[in-house]
């Protein structure tokens, strides 16, 4: 089968960049850009540490691009409590070699995907939806031609991880998670349902380090660095509980998607009240035939990790790494 080609909205974030180093050495995808928004740290740092990723990944033919600043209508928020103040972990930052693309994010979107067979370019959202929904203000016809959005943000079941019924993504820009959810185009969510479920145990973390090359490495202290935080200020139930792994669940579905159980849906986001400011509402109640979302409700947790783990270690042997 031939690559998904794929533009990942992004704001590195730990997570973020282990999804970056899943998605650069996968076969099954070919990266068309990378762009960049305020969330987990501001963009100014977002764009910076997708070049870090970028050219410690050795792809450094995936262009970069940086994007929105601030959400539609909201204050930034940050939460570098969670990824550091630079936003890598415990990763030393250095100002990358490679460049920036010319123009902002949302114009990079368009131009990628009108230029392009309709339904051939996937997006995926790891990051606010702030890029995405400009980019469907700026080209009324995007939507339908977008291949699948797949978007790390929302909650249901789980609850909220910024407030008790919002997940932080959805939460720093609710107004463009709303622009896109509504715009008519295929999504599937991957919520802190699904992405609680896919946990960084110490086994699995150890077997990312037994990979023997730059992105491993990487890869495996952005998982460390997670691992301390959540033992560190939010408390483990158990010795092997572990981190979450969040944004990498989209990038493991378009490889893999028997990975995950999805369901169809209705998503809708609360932009109007304060207090649930950035809920997803998801109805199941649908018709499927007809249903432009997916939920994801269950993961294998084990498959995602040895996917990362084969993944690293066939580009390991490819470029010698």
């Amino acid at each position: 089968m031939p690559a998904q080609s794929l533009i990942i909205d992004c704001d590195p974030g730990v997570d973020d960049a282990v999804a970056l180093f899943l998605a650069f050495a996968a076969p099954e995808l070919e990266v068309l850009a990378v762009t960049t928004v305020a969330g987990n740290v501001p963009g100014r740092l977002t764009q910076r540490n997708a070049r870090i990723v970028r050219q410690i990944a050795g792809r450094e033919d995936a262009p970069v691009f940086g994007g929105a600043e601030r959400p539609l209508k909201r204050p930034p928020a940050g939460a570098g409590a969670f990824h550091g103040a630079e936003g890598l972990g415990d990763l030393e930052p250095f100002e990358p070699t490679g460049i920036v693309g010319d123009g902002p994010a949302a114009n990079a979107i368009v131009d990628l995907v009108m230029r392009r067979p309709e339904g051939s370019v996937a997006v995926a959202v790891l990051g606010p939806m702030t890029n995405l929904a400009l980019a469907m203000r700026r080209e009324r016809r995007l939507a339908e031609r977008l291949g699948p959005v797949v978007v790390m943000g929302g909650a249901r079941s789980e609850g909220g991880n910024i407030t008790p019924s919002a997940e932080f993504n959805v939460w720093a820009d609710p107004d463009a998670a709303a622009v896109v959810f509504g715009s008519g185009c295929d999504v599937v969510a991957f919520g802190l349902d699904v992405t609680h479920q896919v946990r960084a145990t110490e086994a699995r973390i150890a077997a990312v380090e037994a990979v023997d090359s730059a992105a491993a490495r990487a890869t495996a202290s952005m998982l460390r660095f997670s691992q301390r935080v959540e033992r560190d200020t939010v408390g483990w139930p158990t010795s092997d509980w572990g981190a979450p792994l969040h944004d990498p669940c989209p990038i493991a579905w378009l490889i893999r998607p028997e990975l995950f159980q999805t369901r169809p849906c209705r998503i809708e986001v609360e932009t109007a009240s304060d207090l649930t400011r950035g809920h997803t509402a998801v109805e199941f109640r649908v018709d499927p035939a007809t249903a432009r979302h997916r939920w994801a409700v269950a993961a294998d947790a084990q498959g995602v990790f040895d996917l990362i783990v084969e993944t690293l270690k066939d580009q390991a042997r490819g470029t010698g790494a």
